[in-house]
Order: structure tokens, then sequence, then C-alpha cells
């Protein structure tokens, strides 16, 4: 059923513009296209989570706001203009594929992005300025801080400090299994959500497969919701989020981390707000600077930077494999089958994958990607993977992070050196190692850590390539003098593609 409507133009919006700043008062069309999710493998909680929003926005505003169910969003637009003769407009799309979509369709105007925190003029001359250094996130970031002036005094950061890193850095606190906040913000599922999942059941039933496990949904899709997870963070876990921010504890795979990438990534939150909320919290001497600054760093410095360099690294940054991986992942990991593995950081965080659809970053970045990197997976899997397995994955969020960041298949647009780790620093900053049959200080035997292992046979494997990194430099004299080198190497060949 069609919205009713004087006007004569609608704004058509993806799935991820649902938020207030991409809404100007007009009619809006959604569209809820079957054929996105017959077409790829997506993780169950993830289709949830993008009809469900889609369903709650039409549903908060009937009169203006059209929701079209279809099979493809072609049909849905030539079902509209036929009935309602309007013109559609839209808002530039986050991704390259989804741009090409818009182009084809023949809208009759795309307004420039929205929902950021800095325009890609701003990157642009941010870029020209650099002249041939590298795009280092770190100057950018204080960039950006400069020009808003955010949590700045005059032309100096607040604290005299520009990150708060060294305390941004504990283990994991001892003897705990939860960090002592409260349990994170979820929101109550209602019809609509009842709804989502028995469509999701019928789609199954039809033959459309899924990733993961169906389970409650665990993050905001509306506006109002959205607001109160943001409250929620605010007001309970911001002050412990800086100091454990790349900690693990197993059993809380939330910990004090936001959980606003969704909400975020759904256009439901400004940047720009969930910025000012946290520097005011720290102004009135709710939250600790340290704190404050690692989130605000996350969001204007990370999110930002990895959105600006999806368009300006083009699309064939996605082909780059620098170091020459091509081995497809096992089912296994690709299904996220965390039963079939002992090793219990891999197990457990695969275990998020299958049962979330979520982990924070340092079980993404020292855990699933270590592995892959270290095994040498292909890239391109990978991060298609990433983007289909994660409730908050999309091209532009994945594509650095994973080929730059993660898997090093860049050469170091993104980071001077692989992130690479053995057993040891999971141990300590994780407490993953305690109930796992693997001991992390052995390379070698049926004690032997796989990631220890792994480490030292990755160095080996891509001498070659990696040789010339000074960073790798201490690395490769320590693993010429491992007496068990070739045994270590013979192991880790048998290995292959077993679960470890």
């Amino acid at each position: 059923m069609m919205a009713a409507s004087t006007s004569d133009t609608t704004r058509w919006l993806f799935a991820d513009q649902l938020g207030p700043h991409f809404d100007d008062g007009e009619p809006i069309l959604l569209i809820e296209a079957k054929s996105v999710f017959a077409r790829r493998v997506y993780h169950r909680q993830k289709a949830h989570l993008i009809l469900s929003a889609l369903r709650h926005r039409q549903a908060e505003d009937p009169t203006r706001v059209t929701l079209l169910r279809s099979d493809s969003y072609r049909d849905a637009l030539s079902r509209y203009r036929d009935e309602t003769g309007h013109a559609i407009t839209g808002i530039a799309a986050t991704s390259r594929p989804a741009r090409r979509l818009v182009e084809s369709l023949g809208l009759a105007s795309v307004g420039p992005e929205r929902g950021w925190f800095t325009q890609p003029a701003e990157f642009q001359a941010w870029v020209d300025a650099r002249g041939k250094r590298r795009l280092l996130m770190e100057d950018w970031y204080r960039t950006v801080r400069k020009e808003h002036g955010v949590l700045m005094d005059g032309e100096k950061p607040e604290g005299g400090r520009w990150n708060f890193d060294s305390d941004n850095r504990l283990p994991p606190p001892k003897g705990h299994t939860h960090l002592p906040v409260p349990e994170p913000w979820q929101p109550v599922e209602d019809d609509i959500d009842r709804g989502v999942r028995e469509d999701l059941d019928a789609w199954e039933a039809e033959g459309i497969r899924f990733l993961g496990t169906d389970g409650p949904r665990r993050f905001a899709v509306t506006r109002s919701e959205a607001i109160e997870a943001l409250d929620d963070f605010l007001d309970n876990r911001l002050s412990m989020f800086g100091p454990y921010e790349d900690a693990v504890l197993w059993r809380d795979p939330f910990m004090a981390h936001s959980l606003l990438s969704v909400p975020l990534n759904l256009g439901l939150l400004h940047p720009r707000e969930v910025v000012d909320r946290a520097e005011n919290y720290w102004r009135e001497d709710r939250a600790t600077l340290a704190s404050v600054e690692g989130l605000v760093r996350q969001i204007i410095g990370w999110r930002e930077y990895v959105w600006h360099l999806y368009w300006h690294l083009g699309e064939e940054y996605e082909d780059r494999n620098d170091l020459h991986a091509d081995i497809e992942p096992p089912e296994w990991f690709l299904q996220a089958s965390a039963d079939e593995v002992d090793a219990a950081c891999l197990r457990h965080s695969l275990g998020y994958v299958r049962d979330l659809g979520y982990s924070h970053h340092i079980v993404r970045l020292m855990v699933l990607s270590n592995w892959a990197l270290q095994r040498g997976y292909s890239p391109q899997t990978m991060n298609d993977w990433f983007r289909r397995a994660f409730v908050d994955g999309y091209p532009w969020v994945m594509t650095a992070n994973v080929i730059g960041m993660g898997l090093y298949a860049d050469g170091g647009v993104m980071a001077t050196k692989p992130y690479v780790s053995g057993g040891a620093y999971l141990k300590k900053m994780t407490d993953f190692c305690g109930d796992c049959r693997y001991n992390p200080k052995v390379r070698v035997g049926e004690d032997a850590c796989p990631f220890t292992a792994g480490y030292w046979a990755f160095l080996d494997a891509k001498r070659d390539i990696l040789a010339g990194n000074h960073r790798l430099a201490t690395a490769f004299r320590t693993l010429d003098k491992l007496a068990d080198r070739e045994e270590l190497i013979d192991q880790e060949m048998r290995r292959g593609e077993q679960a470890p």
C-alpha cells in the first residue's frame, strides 16, 4: 500500500539511511528486496536487523513512508512510479555497487553523502596537503579534532595529550569473568520482529540460506531505540570503556563497548551527536577523559578514516593481495563451526560470530584476522565473509579493515607492519587461554599453541616479502635462532585446513 501524498517527488532511502538527518519532510520510499538475501549468504541476525529496521521505520510514519516488498529494487521502483507518477530522488549510497545500481535506475536526482562527521572535500584537502607522506590515521584524527574543535583547549588537546592509548590498554581484570558494569541495554521485540522472524523462516524453507543462528534482537533498529542505547552506554559503561577497550573476557562478549555500530551504520545516529554527547559527559565530570578520547578516536578517527579511504583508494584496492595469500578458508571457519575447534580463542571467537554476528574489534583483529593472516587465507574471501557475517558489516567499513589492517594485503598502506601475533599477546589481553588445551608458550608438539606456532610459520613463509620491514627485524633474528624451526614448519604444513 502506498502512503498518501500531495507531493510529486519521493525520496528513496536505503536501509542504512533511516535516521532524521536523511529526511527532509517529503514522502519516503523504502524497499525490501528479497533478491539481496537470495544472492549472498548473510548472517541470519543481520537480515533480521535490516528487515526490522525498514519495517519499523514505515510503521512510525505510515502516512508518509511507503515500504514495498519486492524481488528487486528495480521492480519496486517501477511499480511505485507507475502507481504514483512521482519522480524519485535519493541520497548518495554508501557502497560502489549500490551507487552503480542507483545510476542504472534513472533517479531524478541524487544528493551528496549525509550522516558523516566530515565531508569528502575535507579528506581530499588533507590528502593533498600531505604530498607523498603516508595517510596516517593519527594525523587525520588530529586534523579533524583541530578543525572541528573536539576535545580541544584552544589550539591544544584537552589534557595536553592527543591520545590516551597508554591508559586504555589494560588487560582483563584478574578474577573476573565479566566487567563490573551493568548488562547493556537490549530492545524488547515486538510484533514487527515476530513477523520478520516468520518471514525469514519461510525464506529458509524456500531455500534461501543464512549464516549463524537466530537469536533475540540485541541492537537498536529505530531512532528511539538508538537514543536509549546511547543513553545506556554513556550512563553505565563509558568510563569503563577506555581502560578495557582492548581486553577480552570470553564470557562477556560486550564488556563496556558501546554497541552503537549497528544504529550508526543504519543511519539512526549521527556521529556528531555521539561525539558531542560524550564530550559533554566529560565536561560535566561524568566520564573520564581517557575513555571519552578513546571513543572519539574510534568515531571521528577510525570510522571516518576507513569511510574516506574506501572511496579514495578506489575499487582496485579490494583486489590487493601483496602477501600472495590464496588459500580459500575451510568451511569450518566460513560457517563459524565453533564446536569443531579446540583452540579456545578461536572457538569462542567463532562462537561469537555464529551466535551474535558480533564481536568487538580485538577479537576481529587479533583472533579472526590474525588466524586468517597466519594461514594465508584469501583477503578477498575474508573481506566478503566479514561483510556478510557481522551485523555491522558493510563494504565501506570492512574493506580497509580487512584488506589493510587485518590481512596486510595492501603492503603497508594502512599499517606499518602486519598485525600478526602469537599466543603471548592473547594470553596477556584475554582470558581465552584459561580453558584451552594448548599452551601459548609452546610452539611444537601436542600442546603447541596454533597461534604461537602459526606466528613463526607465517614469518618463515613470508620472509622474502617482509624482510625489509624494520619493525620485524628482531622477529626475523629470533626466527633464525629457533632450534626447532624445521619441525615447527613441518608441523604447521601438516595442520593444513584441519581445525585446531
